[in-house]
């Protein structure tokens, strides 16, 4: 296992502890390093396939009925599926490099953004759900990066963490569901991860799922929520450079 791979089952392990305390992370932190380790189209099958599986075990092994919007998944889930399609032919179009340098920009936005705005605690303006819909569409397959606008629309309104976090897992679970549909409907070759990565990370994932999932409990009770989802930007734009450069 090279060294680069070996990076890259460190993020994704990383990233699926995040996710599973915060409904947010597992892409920004897996995939730069995923990207840099293998060819860009396998990552992002790879990526897609942990993440619907980071998705199942949030809302399917925690013994609790999940509490997502459900309403404003369904918008935000319907504008990302012909926005995914576009997504696939940018996948197809960029090189790696390019790739990766384009997940960093979009997480630094985010970052940016979210320390300049003022924090909304209203209901969110009409169109935001369909552009927050489109632009998670497209990043889920060119960059699997499809966390951030997710992030811009829903926090910062005053929702409950645990409603927050459902509602940023059912978002996540069903654009993987769309980003796979979307590859496997245009034909994307490469994209099908092999078995021996799987048999690496998918109990990876699983390890790490559980490991991070009773940090939840203590970031809501203590008010640290979103602190620590701007602090995994800051992760993020930090492998994304390093993923760059090496």
């Amino acid at each position: 296992m090279s060294g680069l791979l070996i990076a890259a089952a460190v993020g994704v392990a990383a990233g699926a502890a995040l996710q599973a305390a915060t409904g947010f992370g597992f892409a920004v932190l897996a995939a730069p390093l995923t990207f840099a380790a293998l060819d860009q189209r396998e990552a992002i099958g790879l990526l897609l396939v942990l993440g619907m599986e980071i998705g199942v075990l949030t809302l399917a092994t925690e013994g609790r009925r999940p509490r997502p919007r459900w309403r404003a998944c369904l918008v935000v889930l319907a504008w990302a599926v012909p926005a995914a399609v576009v997504g696939v032919y940018v996948l197809r179009a960029l090189d790696a490099v390019t790739l990766q340098v384009a997940v960093t920009i979009g997480v630094a936005a985010t970052l940016a953004l979210r320390r300049l705005a003022p924090a909304a605690h209203g209901p969110a303006p009409a169109w935001a759900g369909p552009a927050t819909g489109l632009a998670a569409g497209a990043l889920v397959t060119s960059t699997n990066t499809s966390g951030p606008p997710l992030l811009l629309y829903f926090v910062g309104r005053g929702e409950d963490p645990v409603v927050l976090r459902d509602t940023l897992t059912v978002c996540q679970l069903g654009l993987s569901v769309i980003g796979v549909l979307a590859i496997v409907l245009t034909g994307t070759p490469g994209a099908a991860p092999g078995g021996p990565r799987l048999a690496v990370f998918v109990p990876l994932v699983l390890v790490a799922h559980f490991a991070g999932r009773p940090v939840f409990a203590r970031l809501a009770e203590r008010g640290h929520y979103e602190p620590v989802l701007n602090a995994a930007l800051v992760v993020a734009v930090l492998a994304g450079l390093t993923a760059a450069v090496l």
